[in-house]
């Protein structure tokens, strides 16, 4: 059978971190039967700064050995209510991840799979993967939620959520409290992948 892996930038929304700061995230949903994912179907938000941090962290690991592919440039014109940007900017953000998704050794990173397939911060990223958290890094992919963990309790809380391996976060019970942090602008329209 061959192995597949879909992977798609969209749904770019506008978050604000107070009056003056906002920033644009993009929905990553991913779907594949590859032998690398444990989970099958995954969907994550990531901003812009996210990525370049992905693409050090991944070049950093393999150590030269693959030379990753450019990210769309940062523009210091870049406006958010620009919908051509916007745009570009994603289309940018979907070939670099096609292309990163056909190396074998940058498949067998674990950032990659925190990074696109679980709710973790940079930093809580970094300490799963430095082993100085109390999960794991398939932990962290199998309890992941459409929401960000700001601390360990909170990760702590959303593992007890049971969820099938294979299925997508939205099937998952949702825990009995709702927590504050959950993103800004969800909306009950989100296309589910199925």
């Amino acid at each position: 059978m061959q192995q597949v892996i879909s992977v798609w930038v969209r749904d770019p929304r506008i978050q604000k971190n107070d009056f003056w700061h906002a920033y644009i995230d993009y929905e990553i949903c991913l779907h594949t039967n590859s032998v690398f994912f444990t989970k099958k179907t995954s969907r994550v938000r990531r901003r812009y700064s996210e990525f370049v941090w992905l693409r050090q962290k991944l070049q950093a690991n393999s150590l030269l050995m693959v030379q990753l592919p450019q990210l769309p440039p940062k523009n210091p014109f870049f406006s958010l209510n620009n919908a051509q940007q916007v745009a570009d900017r994603m289309k940018g953000l979907q070939k670099f991840l096609e292309k990163i998704l056909l190396s074998n050794l940058v498949l067998s990173d674990s950032c990659l799979h925190l990074f696109l397939q679980s709710q973790l911060s940079v930093s809580k990223i970094e300490a799963c993967v430095a082993g100085k958290t109390s999960f794991s890094v398939a932990q962290a992919v199998h309890s992941s939620t459409l929401r960000r963990f700001h601390s360990e309790e909170d990760l702590q809380r959303d593992l007890s959520v049971l969820c099938d391996s294979d299925s997508d976060s939205s099937e998952c019970r949702e825990p009995k409290h709702k927590n504050k942090d959950m993103l800004l602008n969800k909306s009950k329209s989100q296309p589910h992948l199925i």
